[in-house]
């Protein structure tokens, strides 16, 4: 639970949003030039950096490429946003209001601290030695073989095993599924393709385990979704995914983990110097 609770409040404080941006930019001195004298401005005296970062975040491609259109309708709402900002009461309702104070001071700090973990990031990054490691580790824990199987679910124990008796007298696994089933794949016989054990929830996949190809249970098997017949029609080697095909799911993982521990060092200094 508290690994839980860390994860969403990094994601909290690190989270990238246009409103922070705008109510950051929007505090900036507005006399028609920008805080900054060498800053590109727009003919309504805004800044072209704030327009192109709306922008990107509200059309998620490069500023460079937005149409005339879409350009033209960014900067109206920020021109309304500045507007607004500009009026006596905003800097009155700034510095009376409690909660917009706290509202500011924890934008601005969400995008400070977004900016020093991008930072550490790009001066920590995956390195290839640590995604070939977490690879082979993630391999090393895969089930050894996967499954292709039907099942037919119903509702009770009793119905389970009265289908077992058809079975046992002859009858078709895929014709009963279609005819009983209450899952998803009973119009299609039943069929599962192909899976690994940790797809399924346990007692799913422990059942499956312990059948031969071709066999089916001989008892009910019940899980949360009700009570399943299992036909083990195939099995074979679970390949790994090639490297290349998740080495981004790796390189993100590992970059994370570099970034929660970055950050628990921090909170360990901090409490010893209180």
């Amino acid at each position: 639970m508290a690994n839980s609770l860390r994860s969403r409040t990094l994601a909290f404080f690190l989270a990238s949003t246009v409103t922070t941006a705008l109510v950051l930019s929007a505090c900036e001195p507005q006399s028609g030039t920008p805080a900054d004298g060498d800053a590109t401005t727009t003919s309504d005296g805004i800044d072209q950096t704030v327009v192109d970062f709306y922008l990107e975040s509200r059309t998620q491609r490069p500023a460079d490429q937005a149409t005339p259109e879409q350009r033209e309708a960014i900067l109206r709402e920020i021109t309304d946003i500045y507007l607004l900002t500009d009026q006596p009461v905003a800097e009155e309702l700034a510095s009376t209001s409690d909660k917009l104070r706290a509202q500011l001071e924890l934008q601005r700090r969400a995008t400070i601290a977004q900016a020093v973990a991008e930072d550490f990031l790009a001066k920590n990054p995956a390195t290839e030695e640590e995604i070939l490691a977490q690879y082979e580790s993630q391999i090393a824990l895969a089930p050894p073989l996967q499954f292709k199987a039907r099942h037919i679910l119903v509702d009770t124990q009793e119905a389970a095993a009265g289908l077992i008796s058809q079975l046992n007298e002859g009858s078709d696994f895929a014709d009963l599924a279609q005819t009983h089933s209450t899952g998803p794949s009973g119009p299609s016989g039943g069929d599962l393709g192909w899976f690994s054990p940790e797809q399924m929830v346990k007692p799913f996949s422990d059942a499956v385990a312990a059948l031969e190809d071709g066999a089916y249970t001989t008892e009910p098997v019940q899980t949360q979704f009700g009570w399943h017949v299992i036909l083990r029609e195939e099995s074979r080697a679970n390949e790994p995914p090639p490297l290349d095909s998740v080495r981004p799911v790796l390189k993100q993982n590992i970059e994370q983990t570099k970034l929660q521990e970055y950050i628990e060092g921090l909170r360990t200094t901090a409490s010893m110097s209180e």
